[in-house]
């Protein structure tokens, strides 16, 4: 398409010479323009990436990817009803817990959290919590008296390894002065740390016979959490599930999608809509092509009328100022990706850097969920967002390049 003729003026455009070099510099804000643009956009939908996959891998790990509840609050014969769902195909793990609220209670802290009575092997399975244990041991993980928490409300309360910690429950027993509420106390066995801020500072783990006491359930659970082997396709599973138990009245199955899918629904628009807002700035940098193309087409009026003279066609000069925005559109491109992926791939060392230099916290995890900042390069996104600056930088170079070819060299000459 473009003959060594083309190539040979188009390059002598873009190199300024003495007198034209205004010309050059808002071709180069241009290339500056297109550049940032693209790396903006595939550093903020990398991030958006990495912050939706960080939180439903975190939220589904501890909360499984669907859980049968009880219609009456509680499950009996939930051994029975747990090997049943893991006969179904895609089910990974069921287990029987125990889930209330309770005030955590030790010297001067109290806060509210988030009780759970599980299983050891219930708790090995999950893996968000047994493969980030930071203190302790799953094998201390017996008796009436034993629990495991976050490695937040460790800090915040300071509890270590053998510690106790108060739960009071204030559903407690009816007595002629009023309800008294559960209290008890328990020794800490072991400290996760989950990765995310609330979990790690809400969530504490008793073992199920000791849930049960606190609670008063003897023999029931309140829930059968169920991981499966994609999370992403759980409906069919929930289906299969239903099929399975038909007929049982004491149970409805909720999955992920219908307990969080606000919340990952409004992570989507989120992402989709600062896709857009970013892509203006590629859109601003395209006009800034049309402008700078349109001060050389004005500029080389005189050039473009002599080489017509000589025998260049309309196509010719056409090519030759496409090659011209076609280059700083091009090199932008490629400039912004480059800068784009390297810095999602060093994205967290560019954090520490930047709080070592100014000393501030730039990703608080107690605002933002996370305790690091992720990042997820998605090459088909990667891809779209060069193929989108490229299109765009075309289209920015057509009307000036028509332009000049529209120009007649008569009419030029005769005021030169």
């Amino acid at each position: 398409m473009f003959g060594p003729f083309e190539r040979a003026v188009a390059g002598r455009y873009l190199r300024a010479r003495k007198g034209e070099r205004f010309v050059s510099v808002i071709a180069i804000f241009s290339l500056v323009g297109i550049a940032l643009g693209v790396a903006t956009l595939i550093i903020v939908m990398s991030v958006m990436n990495g912050f939706k996959a960080d939180l439903m891998g975190r939220i589904l790990g501890l909360n499984g990817d669907l859980s049968l509840f009880g219609v009456a609050r509680t499950i009996g014969d939930y051994d029975d009803l747990a090997a049943t769902v893991r006969q179904v195909p895609g089910v990974v793990t069921a287990t029987p817990l125990i889930e209330g609220q309770a005030l955590l209670n030790s010297g001067s802290y109290n806060a509210g959290g988030m009780v759970r009575g599980m299983s050891m092997q219930g708790l090995r399975d999950l893996h968000e919590v047994s493969d980030s244990l930071v203190a302790g041991s799953l094998d201390k993980f017996v008796g009436n008296d034993a629990i495991i928490i976050g490695v937040t409300l460790a800090e915040r309360a300071g509890l270590s390894v053998g510690s106790k910690i108060t739960l009071i429950s204030p559903n407690g027993a009816a007595t002629p002065f009023g309800t008294m509420p559960r209290i008890r106390a328990y020794h800490v066995v072991g400290i996760f740390d989950a990765g995310m801020n609330d979990y790690n500072l809400g969530y504490v783990f008793l073992p199920l016979a000791a849930a049960q006491i606190y609670f008063e359930m003897p023999a029931q659970v309140t829930q059968i959490q169920v991981m499966t082997r994609d999370p992403t396709n759980v409906r069919p599973v929930r289906q299969a599930i239903e099929q399975a138990i038909v007929g049982d009245p004491r149970v409805r199955v909720l999955d992920w999608t219908q307990s969080n899918n606000a919340f990952f629904g409004a992570v989507q628009v989120e992402q989709n809509v600062l896709f857009l807002i970013l892509t203006l700035i590629v859109l601003v940098a395209a006009f800034n092509v049309i402008s700078s193309l349109i001060m050389m087409v004005k500029d080389k009026t005189g050039d473009i009328a002599v080489l017509r003279t000589i025998g260049a066609t309309r196509g010719a000069i056409m090519r030759i100022f496409l090659m011209c925005g076609a280059s700083v559109g091009v090199t932008g491109t490629a400039i912004g990706t480059a800068i784009g992926i390297v810095f999602c791939l060093n994205i967290e060392r560019i954090r520490r850097f930047l709080q070592s230099l100014t000393g501030t916290n730039l990703f608080n995890p107690e605002i933002y969920y996370l305790e690091r900042l992720p990042a997820k390069l998605v090459w088909p996104q990667v891809f779209e967002v060069i193929g989108m600056a490229l299109v765009l930088s075309l289209l920015a170079t057509l009307y000036p390049s028509w332009r000049a070819a529209r120009t007649d060299p008569v009419e030029a000459l005769r005021h030169e």
